[in-house]
Formats: structure tokens, sequence, C-alpha cells
């Protein structure tokens, strides 16, 4: 039988990374004159990769950018939080306990994630988790990624894991409807970006600390 799989969202689950996605945000959209966005506002943009945030905080402002003017904010966003890196970005508190909590108990631990390869390896590496991660899968690794289904059962099958034996934490919709669809177990936690609150998201189990992730939680899950 296969090890057990935990695979964790990125953003607003492994990493606290809102003051250095906003900040990037901020340095992209100033050419066009919109105004900063704060922190606040994260859970009304991040979630759905770059683009998607870029698209969201223009369409705030009731504004639109055509493809050239898209690629070059884009661009700008991708370069300024590049060289940034880790910058304010910092793992949750309780994440490293976590993980080595349930690599001694015999989990894999896999990562799946909307950012890019090139942004995700690395903040993973500049915080010292890359090294905790078998299985890494990002937004670019497939031709879909998150809420498509086949991102996580993707990332499982790389993890050479079952469905029946995975689980996937997660903060927002797109990570637990994503597991749903692909018959896996969920673990919300209440300190992401989701717009929903985290009990609202469907999942098996919420978390407010990851001092509650533990092997017996998840054993129950996968019915260990």
């Amino acid at each position: 039988m296969s090890s057990p799989l935990a695979i964790f969202d990125l953003d607003g689950t492994l990493i606290d990374t809102a003051p250095d996605l906003i900040d990037s945000l901020n340095h992209a959209i100033a050419p066009h004159g919109l105004p900063p966005f704060g922190v606040d506002k994260v859970k009304l943009l991040v979630g759905r990769g770059v683009k998607v945030m870029i698209q969201r905080a223009f369409a705030f402002h009731d504004r639109t950018l055509d493809g050239e003017a898209f690629d070059a904010c884009f661009a700008r966003f991708t370069e300024h939080y590049r060289a940034g890196m880790p910058g304010k970005s910092r793992p949750y508190p309780g994440l490293l306990e976590a993980l080595a909590r349930l690599k001694d108990a015999g989990y894999g631990l896999a990562v799946c994630t909307n950012k890019r390869e090139e942004l995700t390896m690395p903040l993973l590496e500049a915080l010292d988790l890359a090294e905790w991660f078998g299985t890494i899968t990002c937004g670019d690794t497939f031709e879909y990624r998150k809420p498509d289904p086949r991102h996580v059962s993707g990332t499982i099958e790389r993890a050479g894991a079952t469905v029946a034996h995975a689980v996937m934490i997660g903060d927002s919709a797109n990570d637990i409807d994503a597991a749903k669809g692909a018959d896996v177990s969920t673990v919300a936690v209440t300190f992401g970006y989701t717009e929903k609150p985290a009990e609202e998201l469907g999942a098996d189990k919420v978390i407010s600390h990851f001092d509650r992730l533990t092997p017996a939680l998840l054993d129950t899950l996968i019915g260990r």
C-alpha cells in the first residue's frame, strides 16, 4: 500500500505571502494610475494566480487592459516579486512542527499551488521549505490548475499515492472544490485568503492553527 499523502496549497496556507503579493501588484499597476491596494484587500484579489489578480485589481476600479498593456503589467509584477523574495513572506505559525509530525508518522508531503513554478520554487527555497516536499506541482505544471480536480489528482499520481489515502489542506474554494472533485479528503484553514469563511467551504475538517494538524486528524479522514 502506498504511503498516505498530505497535499498543501501555498499562498494563504503554507505561507503568508499577502504583503509581498500586494506590494508587487501595486508596483505593477502604478504606471496606469491606479491607487495602491492595502493588504486588507488580499481576499478580493488572490487565489487564481497573478493574471487574475491583475484583472481583479483593474475591475475593482472599473478598468480593463488590452493585451499588450496587460502583458507589460504582468511582467512588471513578476520581476518585482521575484527580485524581492522572500520579502515579508513567512510560514504560518506551527507549520514546521506540523510537517515534522506528519513526516514522522509516514505521510508523504506535497504542494499543489496555482503559483507558477518560477515563483514557487525560489520562494520555497528561500524559506527552507522545499526540502520538505517530495512532490511540488504549480500553476504551469499541467494544462489545468485548481479548481480543476485534475491538478489535485495529477499531484497525487506524481507522488505515487492514491486518492483514497490523500488529504488536501487549503484556504480557499479553489483548493476544497478541486479536492472534492477528485474525491480527496479536505482540511480548510481559517487563516488564509478566502473571501468565503473557511467554515462554509464544505471541507471535511476546519482548523484555525497548524497545531491542530496532526496525523491522528488526517488518519480519521482516510480511514488509516
